[in-house]
């Protein structure tokens, strides 16, 4: 199967670069106990990025984006689940093997 890499330097920002503004890779993986709450987390995740495995998400967060994320996960998980996120700063290569969807970065400006 052949390899593709994604994302390459789509991370690397300058130091100077205001920390509000820069965007991050964010990887969400998640074991949700419950049915409906998992399908509810599943959603709410879908509004930020996409799903890459059954229980894993992608996103390209900028700081306020990634502040709404993980402030609204506590309404979808309880003791009895696992969830985790990383934010991935710097230059972030990801390498992908199998049936792949290229992730787009779009700036949307509601006007």
């Amino acid at each position: 199967m052949m390899e593709v890499k994604l994302f390459e330097d789509y991370f690397s920002f300058d130091e100077e670069e205001v920390v509000e503004k820069r965007k991050y890779l964010v990887v969400v993986i998640y074991d949700v106990t419950d049915n409906k709450r998992r399908s509810k987390l599943a959603k709410y995740l879908k509004s930020f990025g996409f799903r890459v495995q059954k229980s894993a998400f992608e996103c390209i967060l900028d700081t306020k984006k990634f502040k709404k994320l993980t402030n609204g996960i506590k309404n979808y998980i309880n003791d009895d689940d696992l969830l985790r996120i990383y934010r991935l700063t710097g230059n972030a290569e990801v390498q992908v093997w199998g049936n792949v969807q290229r992730m787009e970065i779009d700036e949307i400006i509601v006007v």
